[in-house]
């Protein structure tokens, strides 16, 4: 018990100097500030997770008292005797020796913080075999939506200015999409000024499901991406404006909208690739991202001189509210004698095959809101692109808004109407497509789509030497 009256005499020592500063008598005090604390801890022993987190939100003193080490191992040790799955091999030890001079011994909070890791991972644990679940369509996990809900993850912006301060801002909304996710931050004037920003980090947050109404629930954070501001706003592009935002561009996957001749932040949007997601958002740290296992080379007895083969496309195009296009195709292949400028192309739609171009269900724009404020801005949209290797396995994911831009094109007698290109690039590859409007239709059609590879990027992933 020596552990228990040092806390003891470390909280009364802290409730001695807190009464001494202040001028009301005692018996203004509140009730359960003036019991001793044995009586408390005794008191905060009959809690469980949820109700011991909830307790710990009333006062200095509870918040203290309701983070002992000796609750939330009693807790920890309780729910490891319920749930086989939660039970390392240490737990049969302490069980053995109920050592409460060891437990206390552990930093503070750290039964606690261990309570939380162990049963996020049960949870990750039971949902693991889901991510199994292969849609034969995509090459992805066909639950992905449903398991991120039902771990109950959320994600985070955290933005740091030159000066070092830091600011955490809750998601303001998050729309899910056949391959994607996209994420909004409405900052309402939270963020520091565009030029002002030093970084932006993006965190996953894996919520501890307690039973707390009106709190925020525990979480446990995962960095997914780290952006240095400073170095990514000479590059950034400008893909779209209207009347009261500019939307730029920071890197594939991320825009910052700013109001129109201003620096402030209106909103910033991450759009998110399903391929590993529920990973990266709930198996890093909040200071390390998850690491992707190696995978060996897949083995191909083609001959290399026959290039690649047997190549599955998944692209959808939306916005922000409803899907304009998703499409599969199926068997692309390119020829060694066709790889040109250490790119290696892949055709799914080709301008001079007129039964292969899609009309596309709508137009290409990209609505966004923020507070009490809204607009649509004309030639932009999402693409999400799934490339499956010849085993069916993801070889190439993006995410990512993409601009439309006019273009000249020679005199077409298959369709009458004004011709634009949509151009996405990133180490890794490129995407253009060729679109065209039909005035008297009032519609888009798709004529041209090719995906180029980068020759490094087929290498690596086959140890090839093209």
């Amino acid at each position: 018990m020596a552990a228990s009256k040092a806390v003891t005499s470390r909280v009364r020592a802290a409730r001695t100097s807190k009464r001494a500063d202040k001028s009301s008598p005692a018996s203004s005090q509140n009730f359960m500030e003036r019991l001793p604390s044995e009586i408390l801890i005794k008191i905060l022993s009959y809690l469980d997770a949820s109700a011991l987190f909830t307790i710990s939100h009333i006062s200095k003193l509870l918040h203290q008292l309701a983070n002992y080490n000796v609750l939330w191992s009693k807790i920890y040790l309780a729910e490891c005797g319920k749930n086989k799955e939660l039970k390392p091999k240490c737990v049969d030890e302490l069980l053995l020796k109920k050592d409460t001079v060891e437990v206390q011994d552990r930093a503070a909070g750290y039964w606690k913080r261990l309570y939380f890791r162990t049963v996020a991972a049960c949870d990750m644990k039971k949902w693991k075999r889901h991510l199994g679940l292969i849609s034969c369509h995509t090459g992805l996990p066909s639950q992905t939506e449903r398991i991120l809900r039902n771990l109950h993850v959320t994600w985070e912006l955290t933005a740091t200015d030159k000066s070092g301060h830091k600011g955490t801002h809750e998601l303001s909304w998050s729309r899910f999409c056949e391959t994607s996710v996209t994420l909004c931050w409405s900052t309402g004037g939270c963020l520091p000024n565009y030029q002002q920003i030093s970084t932006l980090q993006l965190h996953g947050v894996k919520r501890i499901a307690l039973n707390c109404p009106g709190l925020k629930k525990p979480g446990l954070r995962s960095l997914m991406a780290e952006l240095d501001m400073q170095a990514l706003t000479k590059s950034a592009q400008v893909i779209g404006r209207d009347r009261l935002v500019e939307l730029k561009l920071l890197q594939p996957g991320i825009i910052i909208g700013l109001w129109r001749g201003q620096s402030s932040v209106a909103f910033v949007v991450f759009t998110l690739h399903f391929h590993r997601l529920v990973e990266r958002s709930v198996q890093g740290s909040c200071v390390c991202p998850y690491v992707e296992p190696t995978v060996k080379p897949p083995f191909d007895d083609i001959d290399p001189e026959y290039g690649l083969h047997g190549y599955q496309l998944h692209i959808v195009l939306h916005d922000t509210e409803c899907e304009i296009m998703s499409r599969r195709f199926s068997q692309l292949f390119c020829r060694r004698t066709q790889i040109c400028d250490s790119l290696i192309q892949l055709t799914a739609i080709s301008r001079t095959d007129l039964s292969q171009h899609t009309r596309l269900s709508g137009s290409i724009v990209l609505p966004w809101r923020c507070e009490a404020l809204q607009g649509v801005l004309q030639n932009c949209c999402i693409m999400s692109l799934t490339l499956l290797d010849e085993f069916k396995k993801p070889f190439w994911c993006v995410s990512s808004p993409v601009s439309m831009t006019l273009v000249k094109m020679p005199v077409s007698y298959d369709y009458d109407g004004e011709h634009f290109l949509i151009h996405y690039q990133d180490p890794d590859g490129e995407v253009k497509m060729e679109l065209v409007w039909v005035k008297e239709q009032k519609q888009f059609y798709l004529i041209s789509l090719i995906v180029f590879l980068t020759v490094t990027k087929v290498n690596g992933h086959f140890s090839r030497e093209y």
